[in-house]
């Protein structure tokens, strides 16, 4: 069943990524060219997604186990140190460069385009 789960999860979360236009580098950016063609509809599927999460991440605070059993595991760091903002920095140029982020990334890679195996391979090698 979490075998499952985590396969409809992951289809859900790529189709959603084709739908709202994240998996296009041209869309995000645009939605990223704040001073030129500004495209702000990016905006609207980041607040949906936020929407979404906090009231399914304050669910999740108060609980042991996840839904299907597993120990309930949240990010416990709340300081803000120089590796997390040299790694938003190295994280927000790659965006801005490439138009493409980690999720948008596997799905371009998933569908065999070349641009989307150039940066999932960057991205692996910067992650190592």
């Amino acid at each position: 069943m979490k075998l499952v789960s985590a396969f409809l999860a992951g289809l859900i979360f790529g189709l959603g990524l084709i739908v709202a236009g994240m998996a296009n580098p041209a869309k995000v950016l645009g939605f990223l060219d704040i001073a030129g063609r500004w495209d702000p509809s990016l905006a609207l599927v980041m607040a949906g997604a936020v929407a979404v999460a906090l009231p399914a991440f304050a669910l999740a605070k108060r609980r042991d186990r996840a839904l299907l059993g597993d120990e309930m595991q949240l990010p416990a760091a709340r300081r803000v140190d120089r590796r997390l903002v040299l790694g938003s920095l190295v994280f927000g140029a790659g965006w801005g460069l490439a138009g493409v982020c980690p999720g948008p990334a596997l799905v371009l890679a998933g569908a065999g385009l070349p641009g989307g195996l150039l940066f999932l391979a960057a991205m692996l090698a910067g992650m190592a």
